[in-house]
C-alpha cells in the first residue's frame, strides 16, 4: 500500500506560504460550514454520482446580537496558483469603532477536479483566519464558514493591508478554480471585552510589548501541511520500521513556545485530517473532519513572562515542533500575541518566579511481523508562574500544562492494511491570584483517531474511521465553580471505492456522520448529521 495509499495522501493539502519550521526538538468560538439546503433527502443512489450535497458541519452557528450592523468585504478572489490576493481593509462607517461582536464569513465555490487546499487571511499582518477547502464534484460545490473574530478588534479599528492565499494548482487535470469572498459584519453596541493590542512577531521573531502589559496570550495556528509526511505526522515511524513515512523518533509531536530561549508553553497539536485525508475523499465530500474548515489556534498564557517582556526591549519568541526530523519542513505556525494593558499605570513591573519542566518522555517500540506494529507513548509537564505589580495590586499567574499521547500503528507489507488507534490529551490549569479570591480555569482536551484502511485483491480501497474532538472547561472563583462547558464532536465514516480506474468507474459508496454536542452553564447544543453516497439523510437537532 506504500505506493497506493501514502503517495495518494501526500498529494493532498497544499503548502501554506508563511513560517515553516525545520527544528526537531482556550478554544475559539466554533466555525461552521453552513448548509445551503435546509432539508435532508432520503433519495439515496446506489453509489456516488457526479454531484453531492454541499459541505456542512454540525457545529453551532456564531451567535449574533441584535442591533445595527455594518458589513465590509475584506477579500474577493479566484485562486488558481500561489499568487496571494492583496488588498486594503478600511473600518466600516456607521457602526463606530467599539463593537459588541465582529463575525467573519467566507463564501466559497469550486467545481471540476481539485485537491484539498489550505489557506489563510492576514489583516495588518495578523492572521485572523486559517482554513482548508472541500474537494469538489464535477458539477461543483458551494460552502460557507463563519468565525467570531471580535478578539481582533484592535487590528480592525485601523486601515491595513490585506493578504489572503489559498495555494492552488490548475492545469489540464486539476481544473478546480477556488472562488471565495470574505466579509466582516460589525455589530454596533457595548464594546466586548477584547485585548487592547494585537501584535505579531517581527521578521527576526522578536516581540516588543507595551510596558504596561498585565496579561499576555499567544496564539499559534500550528498545522502540519505541505504534502509531505508531516501532514500525516501521527503515522510516521522510526527508520528501522519498513513504512513510507519515517521520522527518527516516531509520531510524537509537541508544539513548544519559548521566550528568550526559556520554555514558556507546551501543547499537543490537533491531528487535523483534511478533505483528501486517509486516501479516501469520499469520507469528506459532505461532512469534513472536525476543524478541517475551522483551524483553531493553540493558545498559550504568557502572563507569567509579562514582567520580563515589559522592559521595553525586544524579546525573541520561538515556536518549534518536537519530533520533526532535523532539517525537514512541513509545519506552519504563525503567531499572534494578545495583550491587555493597565490603563492606570504607564509601567507594570514583575518577575518570573517558577519554571518547572518535567522530563519529556517519548518512546516508540517497533515489533516486526506479518502485521508490523509501532506502540508509542509520550508526554510532558510544564509549570510556570510569575507576578505583575499593577495599579490594582500584585497579581500572580500560575500556568500548569500536562500532555500525553498513546498510539498503536499497525500495517502489513506493502501497506495494503494500515491502521491507527491514537489518543492525545492536553490538560491545562491557569490560576490568577490577586486581591480577593483566586480565579482558576481548568481545561481538559482529548483528541482521538481510530481507523483502518485496507486494499482488497479487487483494488477496492475501504476506510473505516472515527475521530473525536473533546474538551471540558471549568472556571472557579474562590474554589466555587462559576461556569463550565463540555464539548464532544465525533465524526465516523466508512467509505469504499476502486483504485486505479477513471473517476466514473470507481463505484464509490460511503456513509458518514457527525454529532456535535456542547453543554454547559450557558445551555445545550446538540446536532447530528448523516450522509449516504453524498446525500444528506439526517440533520437532527437534539436540544
Amino acid at each position: 500500500m506504500r505506493s497506493r495509499i501514502i503517495m495518494s495522501m501526500l498529494a493532498g493539502a497544499t503548502l501554506l506560504a508563511g513560517t515553516l519550521l525545520t527544528t526537531g526538538s482556550a478554544q475559539a468560538t466554533p466555525v461552521r460550514a453552513i448548509p445551503v439546503s435546509a432539508d435532508a433527502s432520503t433519495d439515496v443512489p446506489a453509489e456516488f454520482g457526479t454531484d453531492w450535497h454541499d459541505p456542512v458541519t454540525a457545529a453551532p452557528p456564531v451567535a449574533r446580537p441584535a442591533g445595527k450592523t455594518c458589513e465590509v468585504t475584506v477579500a474577493e478572489a479566484q485562486f488558481r496558483d500561489f499568487t496571494p490576493y492583496k488588498g486594503t481593509y478600511t473600518p466600516p462607517e456607521g457602526c463606530g469603532d467599539r463593537w459588541s461582536k465582529v463575525v467573519l464569513r467566507l463564501d466559497g465555490k469550486v467545481k471540476g477536479r481539485q485537491f484539498d487546499r489550505l489557506g489563510y487571511l492576514h489583516v495588518g499582518g495578523v492572521e485572523i483566519f486559517r482554513t482548508s477547502t472541500p474537494e469538489p464534484s464535477p458539477d461543483g460545490v458551494e460552502w460557507s464558514v463563519e468565525k467570531d473574530v471580535t478578539r481582533y478588534s484592535d487590528t480592525l479599528r485601523g486601515s491595513h493591508d490585506v493578504e489572503m492565499l489559498i495555494g492552488n494548482v490548475v492545469d489540464d487535470t486539476y481544473t478546480g478554480v477556488i472562488d471565495v469572498k470574505v466579509t466582516l459584519t460589525f455589530y454596533e453596541g457595548r464594546r466586548a471585552a477584547t485585548p487592547d493590542r494585537v501584535l505579531t512577531l517581527g521578521d527576526d521573531s522578536t516581540l516588543t510589548t507595551p510596558r504596561n502589559s498585565e496579561r499576555v496570550l499567544a496564539e499559534v495556528y500550528a498545522t502540519g501541511s505541505g504534502g509531505g509526511c508531516e501532514e500525516y505526522w501521527y503515522l510516521t515511524v522510526p527508520k528501522e520500521a519498513p513504512y513510507s513515512c519515517q521520522a527518527d523518533g516516531g509520531p510524537y509531536r509537541e508544539v513548544q513556545i519559548k521566550v528568550d530561549g526559556r520554555l514558556a508553553g507546551i501543547a499537543a497539536p490537533f491531528p487535523h485530517v483534511w478533505t483528501g485525508g486517509w486516501s479516501n475523499p469520499f469520507l469528506w465530500y459532505v461532512v469534513p473532519a472536525p476543524r478541517a474548515f475551522d483551524i483553531k489556534p493553540i493558545t498559550y498564557d504568557l502572563t507569567p513572562f509579562a514582567g520580563i517582556l515589559n522592559d521595553g526591549r525586544p524579546h525573541r519568541v520561538d515556536v518549534s515542533v518536537v519530533g520533526v526530523p532535523a532539517g525537514q519542513s512541513g509545519w506552519s505556525a504563525p503567531v499572534n500575541v494578545l495583550v491587555w494593558q493597565d490603563a492606570r499605570k504607564a509601567r507594570v513591573t514583575g518577575g518570573l518566579t517558577v519554571e518547572r519542566t518535567g522530563d519529556l518522555t517519548d518512546s516508540s517500540t517497533y515489533t516486526p511481523g506479518a502485521e508490523h506494529r509501532l506502540d508509542t507513548k509520550g508526554g510532558h509537564r510544564l509549570t510556570v508562574a510569575g507576578y505583575v505589580d499593577t495599579s490594582h495590586g500584585r497579581v500572580t499567574t500560575t500556568v500548569e500544562r500536562s500532555l500525553a499521547n498513546t498510539s498503536t500503528h499497525r500495517w502489513t507489507d506493502g501497506e495494503n492494511m494500515d491502521g491507527l488507534d491514537a489518543t492525545w490529551t492536553d490538560d491545562e490549569s491557569v490560576t490568577v491570584d490577586g486581591r480577593g479570591p483566586a480565579r482558576t480555569t481548568r481545561a481538559h482536551r482529548t483528541y482521538t483517531m481510530n481507523g483502518t484502511t485496507t486494499v482488497g485483491a479487487d483494488d477496492r480501497l475501504r476506510t473505516v474511521l472515527t475521530l473525536g474532538d473533546r474538551a471540558t472547561s471549568v472556571e472557579a472563583h474562590g474554589g466555587h465553580r462559576t461556569a463550565w462547558t463540555r464539548l464532544d464532536d465525533t465524526y465516523t465514516g466508512d467509505a469504499t471505492y476502486t483504485l486505479n480506474v477513471p473517476r466514473d468507474q470507481r463505484h464509490a459508496v460511503a456513509t458518514t456522520s457527525e454529532r456535535y454536542r456542547l453543554n454547559g452553564s450557558a445551555g445545550c447544543y446538540d446536532r447530528s448529521l448523516t450522509t449516504v453516497q453524498g446525500v444528506l439523510t439526517e440533520d437532527h437537532t437534539h436540544c
